[in-house]
């Protein structure tokens, strides 16, 4: 028999506002939302922020279905999570049926969702209406102690703390367990229990991790949001598989996250820092949980003829040493041929000699693998660095 499979997407990864500078082009810019498609083919959006309009232009019905049903749970009605509906292609499709899902919130009232809706489109802030999405929409309110089922899975709620209020959303699936617990600050020992029921024993754990922990202790205090540290800390007490740094701080260059990242990554195992464009699989052969991701979107790549000699560690754990050749080049990154197959994610050093002036010069480079694919050479892949410095 076949196992099941679930595929989570990233399509937005920053919190409080995009971002365009060429500096955060690798992790990327849109304001939150990400995509679950279920083993039974059910398909789940967990926020609607810039990055909705992305999975928008890429859409594809769920199941293939002539009526499909699509649930997006709002984690709570801040800009940066629901700034992309009014321009989500598909809810302008007469036959798509979508359900959302959020908070009465204290500030709006019945219908806080609908509302929310309604305000963003009203004029003068938007030239069409809400007239103008013929999809059909329908409205749930959900509470903070709430569990229910969709088809196969288990949807539970939880309160976190945020200013004005946030939902985190555990989502269990025969293919495995997601929390995600976006725009949350630790210090409330009861919303910090709600945070730890949401992840206990999760493949998968995003949490907020928009500023450092030094930041967080002082100039950040009470802003609602956490840091990678106390994601770790969660991780580890609630037995986590797979932890994932997300809501990227807008001011936070892709150098930063990877610094973030890299002291994570001492501290706790799986670490993966969110990506727009990052897919992670739960569920089938090997490993509970594998991740693809996205080449980077920096400077455009160049041909080059390097010798390198490359140290890192194996899918396996073990150290490897490798004399190869760089092919592929950029300022930030590489894509390297190997024949060991490195861990996703691990840090790689490699060591390249360049002719120059005064004859064959050494350059020594650090960096973590971001992506491995079949390489052009039997035996080897093609394995794309990023370097950190």
């Amino acid at each position: 028999m076949t196992a099941p499979i679930a595929k989570l997407s990233f399509w937005g990864v920053r919190g409080s506002t995009p971002t365009v500078d060429p500096a955060t082009w690798r992790f990327g810019g849109n304001t939150p939302c990400l995509e679950l498609i279920a083993p039974d083919g059910t398909q789940f959006i967990l926020d609607c922020g810039t990055g909705l309009r992305m999975l928008g232009s890429r859409w594809a019905a769920p199941n293939g279905e002539k009526n499909p049903e699509t649930h997006i749970f709002v984690t709570h009605y801040h800009w940066d999570h629901i700034q992309g509906i009014p321009f989500f292609a598909p809810l302008y499709v007469e036959n798509n049926e979508f359900h959302f899902y959020s908070f009465r919130s204290k500030f709006l009232g019945r219908d806080s969702l609908k509302q929310v809706f309604e305000a963003q489109m009203a004029l003068p802030y938007f030239p069409v209406d809400l007239s103008a999405m013929n999809a059909k929409r329908k409205f749930k309110e959900v509470d903070g102690g709430d569990s229910f089922t969709i088809r196969d899975s288990k949807i539970t709620a939880r309160w976190l703390n945020h200013p004005q209020g946030c939902l985190g959303f555990r989502i269990e699936t025969p293919a495995g367990t997601v929390a995600y617990a976006t725009d949350n600050e630790p210090g409330d020992p009861k919303l910090e229990e709600n945070l730890r029921e949401l992840a206990e024993g999760a493949d998968i754990f995003i949490n907020d991790a928009q500023f450092t922990p030094e930041q967080l202790a002082t100039t950040r205090k009470g802003w609602g949001h956490s840091s990678w540290r106390e994601g770790v800390r969660v991780a580890r007490e609630v037995g986590a598989k797979t932890l994932v740094l997300f809501h990227h701080d807008p001011d936070s260059t892709d150098r930063m996250v990877d610094s973030l990242l890299r002291q994570a990554r001492e501290e706790f195992d799986s670490v993966f820092a969110a990506s727009e464009g990052m897919v992670i699989t739960l569920g089938g052969a090997g490993d509970g949980v594998q991740a693809h991701m996205p080449g980077t979107r920096t400077a455009l790549r160049r041909e080059a003829q390097f010798r390198a000699k490359v140290r890192g560690v194996t899918e396996g754990g073990k150290q490897f040493e490798e004399e190869t050749m760089v092919r592929d080049l950029s300022l930030q990154g590489a894509l390297i041929s190997l024949e060991n197959l490195p861990r996703l994610q691990s840090e790689l050093q490699v060591t390249m000699e360049a002719p120059g002036t005064d004859g064959v010069q050494s350059m020594q480079l650090r960096g973590y693998v971001v992506r491995i694919d079949a390489g052009a050479e039997k035996g080897h892949s093609a394995v794309g660095v990023v370097f950190t410095d």
